[in-house]
């Protein structure tokens, strides 16, 4: 199975990194009270900010804006992922406990201010790619059973059974949405200028030491990027 990217998605966005972890053999039953502590305490410090003027003023949501801008999506009625979840936290909301991939990954965006996502790959079909969507492609969100395809020329992540997630990481799929029965699964983590390559990987490099401690099985970890669009997992 392969992990890529349209070459159309670095044209348009040429400073676009993808942080890719695949990770195998793991346990993802049940919660971590830990988990949740950590997710706590990042919500209490984003809370605690007091040098933006506004969610959608932070210097990496409003790249993501922009780039949701750029393919068509209006991100007041859609905000971007990040957007979203930082959003939720910074006027007092709380993050629901899921499952510990998913736990872990929306302390990742928290913490990072980076949008944050995963499949579980023993559903997805076929090689999984980053690209733009021909508008017919299935698409069945996160506890639902109506299909709801993409609009033509909107970024998503399909399969060769359909759309995965929708307008980059904006909305999963129910068919490959992570649950506590998942054994193998591909987290992401994108990133966008001011994000670095350097602090990508750190912030890759945090996630997989997270998985492992409260996960177990085996992992290893990838950035996609202009000069390595493709890689096998």
């Amino acid at each position: 199975m392969k992990f890529k990217a349209d070459n159309k998605i670095f044209e348009n966005y040429p400073d676009f990194i993808d942080g890719i972890l695949v990770v195998k053999n793991i346990d993802n039953n049940g919660t971590n009270p830990e988990i949740t502590e950590l997710l706590r305490k990042i919500e209490k410090e984003i809370r605690e900010i007091t040098d933006i003027e506004s969610v959608n003023s932070h210097p990496k949501i409003a790249a993501w804006r922009e780039a949701h801008r750029k393919f068509g999506n209006n991100p007041k009625k859609s905000p971007p992922s990040v957007q979203a979840i930082f959003g939720r936290v910074y006027k007092g909301g709380e993050l629901p406990i899921i499952n510990k991939l998913v736990d872990l990954y929306n302390y990742i965006s928290l913490k990072y201010v980076v949008p944050a996502g995963g499949e579980n790959l023993d559903k997805c079909v076929g090689d999984i790619e980053l690209t733009y969507a021909d508008g017919d492609e299935e698409f069945i969100e996160l506890e639902s059973v109506e299909n709801r395809p993409p609009e033509t020329g909107e970024v998503v992540y399909k399969d060769q059974a359909g759309v995965i997630c929708r307008k980059f990481n904006w909305r999963e799929a129910d068919r490959t949405k992570l649950s506590e029965n998942t054994k193998n699964a591909v987290l992401v983590i994108e990133g966008l200028s001011p994000v670095t390559r350097d602090e990508l990987q750190r912030t890759l490099d945090e996630l997989q030491e997270l998985v492992q401690k409260y996960c177990g099985g085996e992992s290893n970890s990838y950035i996609l990027d202009q000069d390595n669009r493709e890689i096998e997992i």
